[in-house]
């Protein structure tokens, strides 16, 4: 499977704070990536320089096979939503609309003129007199209209209402499945990536925790509740995640491709947050889990 991005020991540092630090990973093509993690784990610096707005300090990363700022052709490849759905408030419409067909030589005029009108969006009236949900969608139009292979969107919903949230989520897997795009989300909203995403990375204190395919990540994650016991006497290929410990009882999270036997467990399933959240707890460290990339 061709990696879309692929990033080798990435890092980015100001001054003496690292942004991101020994970041390795591959994300492949054709999917909608899911990118989680706590405040400052490193998304927004990930994705930055995923689209050739930073340098990175350390380490390389490659988009579509090519260095991201290695100019006006590869740039072209990549769309950019930042978090605050940046457009120009002075600015109609379509104003925007012409913008973009100045600036993106694979503009598709024809797409974005049918969204807008599809959206309800007055071509003349001003962006900053539009509402969070429809600048969102403004913002999302112009990503769409470029023609990128690869669309990267930083935190576009936040500041969102759910009902816009969800018309947002909705444009973009229409999209998806209309243009074949590969996209990779940033959110701390785990229900919006969950209705959206097939593929998931965790990204904490500027590390990739785990990363893989949704489906594959749920089926071989369990949590077990039971009688308390000591880590060490659980089977080597239980890779443990997250664990936590009454005087009489023991939670555990794990990570497995076998079957469980033990009788003492009661074994239940995962949804998507429960797995974000284990990964992002403090590593569990007399039985630490290697980091594996699920696909």
């Amino acid at each position: 499977m061709s990696a879309v991005l692929r990033a080798e020991g990435l890092g980015k540092r100001y001054g003496r704070r690292w942004a991101l630090r020994e970041c390795t990973l591959d994300i492949p093509a054709g999917h909608v990536v899911g990118l989680v993690g706590p405040n400052g784990a490193g998304k927004t610096t990930l994705l930055k320089m995923a689209g050739g707005q930073l340098l990175p300090t350390a380490g390389s990363v490659s988009v579509l096979g090519g260095d991201p700022a290695g100019g006006p052709a590869q740039l072209a490849k990549i769309g950019f939503v930042a978090q605050d759905t940046p457009v120009y408030a002075g600015l109609s419409v379509a104003d925007h609309l012409r913008l973009g067909a100045r600036l993106n030589p694979r503009w598709d005029d024809a797409l974005a003129r049918e969204r807008v009108d599809r959206l309800g969006l007055d071509p003349a009236q001003r962006a900053g007199k539009l509402s969070g949900g429809q600048r969102a969608q403004l913002a999302l139009t112009l990503g769409l209209a470029k023609r990128p292979e690869l669309l990267l969107l930083d935190e576009p919903v936040a500041a969102l209402d759910p009902l816009a949230r969800r018309e947002f989520l909705q444009s973009l897997m229409e999209a998806v499945a209309e243009h074949e795009l590969s996209v990779v989300l940033s959110s701390h909203l785990v229900s919006d990536l969950e209705r959206a995403c097939d593929h998931l990375i965790v990204l904490v204190d500027s590390k990739v925790r785990i990363a893989g395919d949704v489906e594959r990540l749920l089926s071989t994650h369990h949590r077990l509740t039971g009688p308390r016991r000591d880590l060490d006497r659980l089977p080597g290929d239980q890779h443990v995640v997250s664990a936590r410990h009454t005087n009489r009882q023991s939670t555990i999270v794990i990570r497995t491709e076998s079957p469980i036997h033990d009788p003492a467990w009661a074994v239940s399933s995962l949804n998507l947050e429960d797995l974000v959240l284990a990964y992002m707890e403090p590593p569990v460290t007399d039985r630490r889990p290697t980091l594996e990339v699920q696909r």
